[in-house]
């Protein structure tokens, strides 16, 4: 009886060394998701909102909401670790719990986000239309919408000649962020050349981003949704052999 204690506890005493081993490596990554939820909670907050408030559903909440995540994920993420080197089982079933937890809310905002494109896709199309009509009238919607079309090589809501189209506050002249070369910007509202401009419109440019790589950034945050279930599994698995480790100490 004692040679089969003893050679339980010498197979346990090796699983439990490598499960602490992956559960720390999980641990890792699962901390270094927090830390890019956080840097892009920060981003949004002080750099992307100017192109997400020319949305009609943005939702100003949003930036603080990742922020939070993020800095919630690198202290679990961090409490993770100890209890992971202490090897205490009651903590580790608390972790295994927040793991569960965090991966219903990333299927839930996943499938959120495939459900609701077409609406984010119809939000973004109204606010670039309140845009045309607040242009040079707002101040920030007039840098959000330059800076929209600088950055990406656009011109309008489908094309130039929505500007051309615009007679109210812009008199039918198109915004130089839309020139392909500033430097060389026509003054006259009609181009001389169609090739001094962006030929995109902007709702088109961000759509079909939208669509090609919708399905990439789904299958990843599906991918990282249930890596945190594996890393929940680990929790319990590690949390079950140290209380049998114990049992049999005791025993």
């Amino acid at each position: 009886m004692d040679q089969g204690r003893a050679k339980s506890a010498m197979a346990t005493g090796p699983a439990v060394t490598c499960m602490k081993t992956l559960l720390m490596v999980f641990n890792f990554l699962f901390w270094i998701t927090g830390i890019a939820i956080l840097a892009l909670g920060i981003w949004t907050k002080v750099d992307l909102y100017k192109y997400m408030e020319l949305s009609s559903i943005y939702y100003k909440e949003s930036p603080y909401i990742l922020i939070g995540v993020g800095a919630v994920i690198v202290l679990v993420g961090s409490l993770g670790c100890c209890c992971t080197v202490k090897g205490n089982s009651i903590l580790l079933y608390v972790y295994a719990v927040f793991l569960v937890v965090v991966f219903v809310v990333e299927l839930s905002a996943g499938a959120a986000g495939f459900v609701y494109q077409s609406k984010l896709e119809t939000g973004f199309k109204e606010g670039l239309q309140t845009a045309l009509h607040k242009y040079q009238v707002n101040t920030e919607i007039t840098a959000a919408m330059d800076d929209l079309q600088t950055q990406l090589k656009c011109c309008g809501i489908h094309g130039y000649t929505d500007w051309v189209n615009r007679t109210t506050t812009t008199k039918g002249k198109i915004p130089s962020s839309c020139c392909v070369d500033q430097t060389k910007c026509p003054t006259d509202p009609l181009p001389d050349n169609v090739k001094d401009w962006y030929s995109k419109g902007c709702y088109y440019t961000v759509v079909d981003f939208m669509q090609s790589n919708m399905g990439i950034i789904g299958g990843v945050a599906l991918g990282i949704s249930f890596f945190q279930v594996f890393g929940a599994l680990l929790a319990c698995c590690l949390a079950k052999n140290i209380n049998k480790a114990k049992y049999e100490q005791v025993a």
